[in-house]
């Protein structure tokens, strides 16, 4: 969300992705300082402020859906997994259609169907239609990190890009943190409808700004669809080994955050804390913690390799399940900064690995890793609500545990196949 939420190092990943090519229009790119540089970064970041704010609008409120809806906690977490899960299954066509309709057209679309969808859901009458909207949502918002990369890949000059995207990632991460906490302490006072229609109306103002701020795309040059190349480079990137790892990587990480921060407020609402449900949006706050640590990714690898950072990345976020185990307050709060220092920190590597990996298509293979994370994010969401229903927070810390395992064990494959490959040259 955000990334820092989860969405945010991963649209890094897509933009590094982006080629800039050499050509006489280029010099007449926006650069910083130049005119429209500043309104197309605040446009972005209100973007990216909107998407995430609602992509994840339920996750703080849950207990309270709980409660009012007379549903368990695995029920009510299907209003988040639907949402990231419908992001999920359309990121990859809607960045289709912005290759052939424009990124600020598809961009604009997606918030209007987004936000307008966001005032209907606090009147959901049910859980079904809650679930039904939410999914609606998410595949709308599948529009943003299809197409804001590209759009500032095409815009920007090169020297400018990884500073505008910055800007679009931070909007990302203030948007899933700030959504968080906004209904957090709306909802205790409120109700969790009245909650989710303010962030409604904040998206819905994000997005008008958006769209009166971004500027008409100079450089846009519509493409066909092509289903069949399309189809072709997807089965491409599938068959590579190492992106199916890098893929399983980031889906399994994300189920342990996933499962972590949709169980989280159920846990703290609870003896023996019983923590009121402001106080409880508050501790998606830890964010800040995932942003650090993503940004330091780079040194990691640097340091100790791709494979080496990943063990480190699963190795904090194991500890910190263990530690969340305890009884009182202190230990489960340090517990959550480090599940999401080492879930950021192995997303931005297994992200970032995916871009260098892919020798074309790359955009694709962005956006595939991109479904794979979020399909994590809805399996994590779901199943770790299961089991808290089952077996209480052990039971999630369980499921945690298992898909750490599963990126340690897919990263010692990755180890023994580069030394066979190895071993095979010489």
């Amino acid at each position: 969300m955000t990334p820092a939420d989860t969405g945010a190092s991963t649209t890094v990943g897509a933009a590094s992705a982006l080629p800039v090519p050499d050509s006489p229009a280029a010099d007449s790119r926006v650069a910083p300082g130049g005119p429209g540089y500043r309104r197309m970064s605040l446009a972005l970041f209100l973007a990216g402020v909107a998407t995430f704010a609602l992509l994840y609008s339920t996750q703080a409120l849950l207990p309270l859906l709980s409660g009012d809806l007379g549903v368990t906690a695995g029920d009510a977490s299907w209003t988040v997994a639907a949402a990231t899960g419908g992001l999920a299954l359309f990121v990859l066509p809607m960045s289709a259609l912005s290759e052939r309709y424009g990124r600020r057209t598809v961009m604009t679309a997606s918030l209007a169907v987004a936000v307008t969808v966001g005032l209907l859901v606090p009147f959901a009458p049910s859980l079904p239609a809650l679930v039904a909207l939410r999914a609606v949502q998410g595949a709308a918002l599948a529009g943003l990190p299809a197409s804001a990369t590209a759009y500032l890949a095409e815009e920007v000059t090169p020297r400018a890009l990884v500073t505008a995207i910055g800007l679009f990632v931070a909007g990302n991460s203030v948007g899933g943190m700030s959504g968080r906490v906004i209904t957090g302490w709306v909802a205790q006072e409120w109700g969790w409808r009245v909650a989710v229609g303010v962030l409604g109306v904040i998206a819905v103002a994000c997005a008008v700004a958006f769209r009166l701020l971004l500027p008409r795309p100079r450089h846009f040059t519509p493409g066909s669809l092509r289903p069949r190349v399309l189809a072709r480079t997807v089965r491409a990137h599938l068959s590579d080994p190492l992106l199916r790892r890098l893929y399983a990587i980031g889906a399994l990480f994300m189920t342990v955050f996933g499962g972590v921060y949709t169980v989280i407020g159920y846990r703290l609402t609870e003896a023996p804390f019983s923590l009121p449900q402001g106080v409880v949006g508050s501790v998606f706050l830890v964010y800040l913690v995932g942003t650090v640590s993503a940004s330091a990714a780079g040194r990691l690898v640097g340091r100790l390799g791709r494979r080496g950072a990943l063990y480190l990345g699963g190795g904090t976020t194991a500890a910190g399940l263990a530690l969340s185990l305890a009884d009182t307050l202190v230990p489960v709060l340090l517990g959550l900064v480090l599940i999401t220092a080492g879930f950021f920190a192995g997303h931005a590597v297994a992200s970032s690995a995916v871009s260098k990996t892919a020798t074309h298509g790359r955009a694709q293979a962005s956006a595939l890793y991109q479904s794979a994370y979020y399909v994590g994010s809805s399996a994590g969401s779901t199943v770790g609500a299961v089991a808290f229903h089952a077996g209480g927070w052990a039971g999630t810390v369980g499921v945690g545990l298992l898909a750490v395992l599963g990126v340690v064990a897919i990263t010692v494959s990755g180890s023994l196949a580069a030394r066979r490959q190895v071993a095979a040259a010489a």
